[in-house]
C-alpha cells in the first residue's frame, strides 16, 4: 500500500498577472483556497477592490480525491472565460486553488476566440508567477492503550513517521496522531496486532 497517491500540487500564496488586448485589460490572480467559503470571501474581496471592472470571471478546484470544481463566465459569452481559466488550472495540475481574471473593457469587442485567448493567457500569467508546492494528504488517528504499552506504541509511531498531535499519559493513555495516507494502512495493521488497544480514525 506504499504506492498510494497521497500528495498533490497547489500554490503557496497569491500570484498575479496581466494581459492586454485591443485596449481591454485582464488582471489575473491565483489564490490558495481549501473551501467554497474561502472562494466566496476572496471573490467578494476582489469585486470590492475592482468595483469598476466589467467582469470577474473565475474557476476553482478543491480537494484531491473527491474534487470539487466550478467555472464562471460572469456575463461573458458562455464558455469564453471560466472554462479557459479552468483549463489552465488543469494544465498545471493544481488543486486547492482559485483563479480570477478581472476584465476592464476597452471599447473593442474581441469575439469569442479572442476572449478565450485573453482569459486563458491572463490565467496562465498568474500561474506562471505562482510558487508551486506539494500538499501531503494526512490521515488522523486516535489510539487508546494501557500505560505499559507506551514504549511499543511510540516505537511504531516513530518508525512510521507519524506526528503526535496530542497525548494524555495517565493509567489509560491516549495519543492523537496523523500520518501520510500512504503509510496509514501499514501503521494501522501494526497497531492492531497489539493487545488491548483501541485505534480509530478521526
Amino acid at each position: 500500500m506504499d504506492d498510494v497517491k497521497d500528495s498533490f500540487l497547489s500554490v503557496a500564496g497569491e500570484s498575479h498577472g496581466v494581459f492586454r488586448d485591443k485596449a481591454s485589460k485582464f488582471l489575473s490572480v491565483a489564490i490558495p483556497v481549501v473551501s467554497e467559503e474561502e472562494v466566496k470571501v476572496n471573490l467578494e474581496r476582489l469585486r470590492k477592490s475592482y468595483y469598476d471592472a466589467n467582469h470577474h470571471c473565475y474557476a476553482y478546484r478543491l480537494g484531491f480525491e473527491n474534487q470539487l470544481y466550478r467555472s464562471n463566465d460572469d456575463g461573458e459569452p458562455s464558455g469564453s472565460a471560466g472554462k479557459p481559466i479552468y483549463g489552465q488550472i488543469l494544465s498545471v495540475g493544481l488543486s486547492d486553488i482559485l483563479v480570477v481574471v478581472t476584465r476592464y473593457f476597452g471599447g473593442t469587442k474581441l469575439g469569442i476566440p479572442g476572449l478565450i485567448h485573453a482569459y486563458r493567457t491572463a490565467a496562465r500569467e498568474a500561474l506562471d508567477h505562482a510558487v508551486i508546492i506539494e500538499k501531503i494528504i494526512m490521515v488522523q488517528f486516535s489510539v487508546t492503550f494501557e500505560y505499559q504499552m507506551m514504549n511499543e506504541i511510540m516505537r511504531i509511531l516513530k518508525e512510521e513517521g507519524a506526528k503526535i498531535l496530542h497525548q494524555n499519559a495517565t493509567s489509560k493513555c491516549e495519543i492523537n496522531f496523523h500520518i501520510r495516507k500512504s503509510q496509514a494502512f501499514k501503521t494501522e495493521n501494526r497497531m492492531n496486532r497489539l493487545r488491548d488497544i483501541v485505534l480509530r480514525v478521526m
